[in-house]
């Protein structure tokens, strides 16, 4: 089997396959025209199979179009503004205290030490 007749099989598969759902969606929305037009098939599955591979197909290039008018319309979220090229990324984190809380945060480590060297102190002399 040439490699080229299975990507050729399985597109053809995907497209009968979103034929049929579509056809389904519309089954559901408008019962009375799917029966009659299923009964114009009439069990000729070959005309039923490449029916649906060409409303997939279809149904495939409109969802390409959608999308590529929805992402024509986003900016580009990996450059600033949207336009292509000088985007830098800054990865070195750098701390945002406010430097009365540093200076709380300092003073609490001084004091977390000397308590530290208490204990240290206690545990080397338990007589004192």
């Amino acid at each position: 089997m040439n490699p080229d007749n299975i990507g050729e099989i399985l597109q053809k598969g995907l497209h009968v396959t979103l034929g049929a759902t579509a056809t389904l969606v519309e089954a559901i929305q408008d019962p009375a025209k799917q029966s009659e037009r299923f009964s114009e098939i009439n069990g000729d599955w070959n005309r039923l199979a490449e029916d649906l591979a060409i409303k997939g197909q279809t149904t495939e290039d409109e969802a390409r179009t959608f999308v590529d008018g929805v992402m024509a319309q986003m900016p580009n979220p990996f450059t600033p503004g949207g336009t292509p090229g000088t985007a830098t990324v800054d990865t070195v984190a750098r701390p945002t205290t406010d430097p009365g809380m540093q200076a709380e945060l300092e003073d609490l480590t001084q004091q977390l030490a000397v308590l530290r060297q208490e204990i240290e102190n206690l545990r080397n002399n338990p007589d004192a």
